[in-house]
């Protein structure tokens, strides 16, 4: 049995919160939803694992402020849709669409879809919502990765495969690490 005909609705602006423990949208109507967990930062394209749900959000520059699109969502009414001020967006077979300017998100194959997003350009904070029926994963995209910042600096380490030393990225300038991990250095 196909799914019925859903069309693409307009979002309206919704109020976010950023919280420690995730991200809270509440809806025009007045419900809010939370977004759980802290955000996997992304400076590549997000690709989708087959058959999951794809809500991406958009916040304002003070971050309070933000636009919700669910992307092939064929489940929700239109009328419920716009009376929460949630988008939709529904594409076909390898078609994309920028939701947002510097927000470009395709549909690959039949289940899966990527986002490529630039937060410069959209002038917010820009995060992917990937969830199904038994599980949830945040993404934020960012510029750059949390691990090319480190790479910049001088004082970058990794813990060593054991755990028992610290190491420079580059892997010189050993220091033990005790089971509190503190190093010689520190202590």
């Amino acid at each position: 049995m196909s799914a019925p005909h859903r069309s693409d609705v307009a979002p309206s602006t919704l109020s976010v919160a950023l919280l420690d423990e995730g991200v809270e949208v509440e809806y025009t109507d007045g419900r809010r939803t939370l977004y759980r967990g802290v955000p996997e930062r992304m400076s590549d394209t997000l690709t989708t694992k087959p058959g999951r749900d794809l809500h991406v959000l958009v916040t304002d520059p003070t971050e309070s402020e933000g636009v919700l699109v669910y992307v092939n969502d064929l489940k929700t009414h239109d009328d419920i849709l716009e009376s929460t001020g949630v988008g939709r967006v529904v594409l076909g077979h390898e078609e994309e669409e920028e939701l947002f300017p510097g927000v470009v998100v395709r549909r690959v194959g039949e289940l899966r879809f990527e986002v490529d997003a630039d937060p410069e350009a959209a002038r917010g904070r820009v995060f992917a919502f990937v969830e199904d029926d038994w599980s949830e994963e945040s993404y934020e995209f960012v510029t750059e990765t949390v691990d090319d910042e480190a790479d910049e600096t001088d004082g970058s380490r990794e813990v060593d495969a054991d755990g028992s030393r610290e190491v420079d990225a580059d892997g010189s300038n050993a220091a033990d690490v005790d089971e509190a991990g503190v190093t010689e250095d520190d202590a």
